[in-house]
C-alpha cells in the first residue's frame, strides 16, 4: 500500500494504481458511462409505446456499452 495525496491505495508492479484494480482518481470513464447512460434513457423512452417498454428500455439503458460492444464485435464480423 501506497500513500497518494493522504489517502492509501493499492500498488503494484506497474506503479499504476489504476491498472491494478482500483479506482482512485482513474480517469473520467464515469462521465461518459453518465452521459451515455442519459442518452440512453431519452432515447429508450421517447420510443416506447407502452409503460412497460419505457420501463425496459431504463433497464436496457444501464447495460448500454454491452449493447454497443455487440454491436460493434458484429459489425467487424467477430
Amino acid at each position: 500500500m501506497v500513500a497518494k495525496r493522504g489517502k492509501i491505495v493499492e500498488s503494484c508492479d506497474c506503479g499504476d494504481a489504476c491498472a491494478c484494480g482500483t479506482s482512485y482518481h482513474c480517469g473520467a470513464t464515469g462521465g461518459v458511462y453518465g452521459l451515455g447512460f442519459i442518452g440512453a434513457v431519452v432515447y429508450y423512452i421517447s420510443t416506447a409505446t407502452t409503460f412497460w417498454m419505457g420501463v425496459l428500455g431504463i433497464l436496457k439503458a444501464l447495460v448500454w456499452p454491452a449493447f454497443l460492444i455487440f454491436e460493434v464485435l458484429k459489425f467487424l464480423g467477430a
